[in-house]
């Protein structure tokens, strides 16, 4: 019994939708502004994709799609904090306008 849980193991199916699904997030975080100089997240996901084609070079699928999957979530998370960053630095520019009109509004009284 045992024997057929490893041989089901050392089969695993080349995990090309996963990879293909990670170098998507990667365009995709690079799309928005995240680069692996300025986020760490950004380096990791492009770090271990590029494992993750070792892996699958070496035919090692378990790890290639574990890999790929950690530099799929790494490249969203790279993203997010891009997207986040923008919309503070957008709030921070409404809000100075905002103030800058009450002031106006108040002068005017």
């Amino acid at each position: 019994m045992a024997v057929l849980a490893l041989a089901g193991c050392a089969n695993d199916p080349a995990p090309n939708e996963q990879m293909r699904l990670t170098e998507q997030a990667i365009t995709q975080a690079k799309a928005v502004g995240a680069t692996a100089d300025e986020m760490p997240e950004m380096k990791l996901a492009e770090d271990k994709f590029n494992r993750a084609k070792g892996n699958m070079a070496d035919e090692s699928y378990k790890n290639a799609r574990m890999r790929s999957e950690q530099a799929e979530l790494d490249a969203r998370l790279a993203e997010a904090k891009v997207l986040t960053q923008k919309s503070e630095e957008q709030l921070n520019v409404l809000n100075t306008r905002i103030i800058r009109l009450r002031k106006q509004l108040g002068d005017a009284q």
